[in-house]
């Protein structure tokens, strides 16, 4: 149902999508195209209350909870023409003038902690604050926000922190088809050679999937408590833990080439003591990451269309927003269900778009 609403003027242009959500509103015009339920969820709801729908579609969990207060904007602040000193007024369906309330959370049955961001300054590096919040971290971290995110004070070491996606193939492929040549030039002649250097790759591959997990699970996921010391704390949200916190960032969802090639080289080294194939095996786990990691960023900010991508891609919102402790394969669910972490997600009546 349409609202009518005393908005700046910014507000009022098209590009903008305002919904009152309960005693509150919201603009979602950022929100849309990340929103894990897809856009054509949010069909017809500019200008309009959205809560009945709201409380008709699956329950959100307290992480959604949290974000959604990011989009919450005020109509209070009106246009400057006005005067200060009058109250902001609504018009409800029933044709009664009323004063929106001044209550700063939320009325429903989602509680939202509003406090939890002012343990830290937004406007400093974060890095150096994680010390100082070791007590809650875990909480604090597992609530996102979608907002800019400095890390290091330095520009210089903020700098290496950013990744663009097209970097990562741009610095892989290379090394992956030198990997790959000097092994299947002497192979390809041999079809014996050729099905055993087939196996060596796809071994790779498999292996990487493994680490994919494990690194996700028992590393990126690794139990924080209370006690858990800052140093602790602030290697989790250097390698994994930011992302949870701001899981739109975009120059964030690919790992960095430098640290990836130490990592790189630290697994191949003990993999040449003991294979006799071990740039092939390398080669296979190299590429076997390169997918892992375009899928990561498509998952986040593609519009699949394949039944199989949607399913990647809401699985894989589930596990940041719903079963953070389930879900840790990106690339395939394979060790998910070896390991019986798996999220089982329920069946859509429609397809998902996010363009």
């Amino acid at each position: 149902m349409p609202i009518e609403m005393d908005m700046p003027k910014e507000a009022e242009s098209a590009d903008k999508f305002i919904v009152k959500y309960r005693q509150q509103y919201y603009d979602l015009s950022k929100f849309m195209r990340k929103h894990p339920g897809g856009i054509n969820t949010l069909k017809g709801l500019n200008n309009g209350d959205m809560t009945a729908r709201f409380l008709k579609a699956p329950p959100h969990s307290d992480a959604a909870m949290y974000l959604m207060r990011e989009y919450k904007i005020d109509p209070k602040d009106s246009r400057k023409s006005k005067s200060s000193q009058k109250e902001t007024l609504h018009h409800y369906d029933d044709g009664e003038l009323r004063q929106r309330p001044r209550e700063t959370e939320d009325t429903n049955n989602n509680q939202v902690d509003e406090s939890m961001e002012h343990l830290v300054d937004w406007s400093k590096a974060m890095l150096p604050q994680i010390a100082n919040i070791t007590e809650c971290y875990d909480e604090w971290v597992h609530k996102p926000v979608d907002r800019p995110l400095r890390l290091f004070g330095p520009w210089y070491l903020e700098m290496c922190t950013k990744t663009p996606w097209w970097l990562v193939p741009l610095f892989w492929i290379p090394v992956i088809i030198k990997c790959v040549l000097e092994e299947l030039t002497s192979a390809w002649q041999d079809r014996n050679q050729l099905a055993v250097f087939s196996a060596y790759f796809l071994f790779g591959v498999l292996l990487w999937s493994f680490l994919e997990y494990t690194l996700h699970r028992w590393v990126f996921h690794v139990k924080l408590t209370s006690k858990s010391g800052s140093w602790l704390c602030t290697f989790h949200f250097m390698i994994h833990g930011l992302h949870h916190k701001v899981p739109f960032d975009p120059m964030r969802l690919v790992f960095p080439p430098l640290p990836g090639a130490v990592l790189a080289s630290i697994i191949y080294t003990p993999l040449s003591f003991v294979l006799s194939h071990p740039r092939v095996v390398l080669s296979g786990a190299l590429a076997g990451y390169l997918c892992y990691d375009m899928m990561h960023y498509y998952l986040h900010y593609g519009n699949p269309s394949l039944r199989a991508f949607v399913h990647m891609k809401r699985y894989h919102h589930h596990h940041h927003f719903s079963h953070q402790t389930l879900g840790y394969g990106i690339s395939s669910p394979l060790w998910d269900v070896v390991f019986k972490t798996r999220i089982h997600l329920r069946k859509l009546r429609y397809q998902l778009r996010w363009s």
